[in-house]
């Protein structure tokens, strides 16, 4: 859902600089909640089950989430002086999150799915779903 508001916004930051920033803004909100999960719930218990922390995935992942908030910070700033959203901020977004996407679905999702019993990912389902 979050790669194709990207790919909207991306179409459509050129022909409408106020939709696009509407856009935008959802995109973010809802990255920064997956960021959330992944962060508060997800990768604590991934370290937990596994024993890796510093020189673990989420150790990394966790870099990438602080640069892939640093680039939405710069293409948010950009659509509020209401320029369009600087191109290589966007080219840098896209790729960062694709290599993040592969590390979420070719490690961390289905470790994290093989290590844990059917009532812990109720709870992880469910501690997704609390505001």
């Amino acid at each position: 859902r979050l790669d194709e508001m990207l790919r909207r916004f991306e179409h459509l930051k050129e022909a409408d600089l106020s939709a696009a920033g509407c856009l935008f803004a959802e995109f973010k909100a809802g990255l920064e909640r997956h960021i959330g999960w992944e962060e508060e719930i997800l990768f604590p218990l991934f370290e937990a089950k596994t024993g890796m922390r510093d020189d673990g995935p989420t150790e990394v992942m966790r870099w990438e989430h602080r640069q892939i908030l640093g680039l939405i910070a710069e293409i948010q700033a950009s659509i509020a002086r209401r320029q369009a959203a600087p191109g290589p901020a966007v080219v840098a977004l896209k790729e960062l999150l694709r290599e993040h996407n592969q590390k979420e679905e070719q490690i961390l999702y289905p470790t994290t799915d093989e290590l844990l019993s059917a009532s812990e990912r109720e709870e992880v389902f469910a501690a997704m779903q609390r505001p």
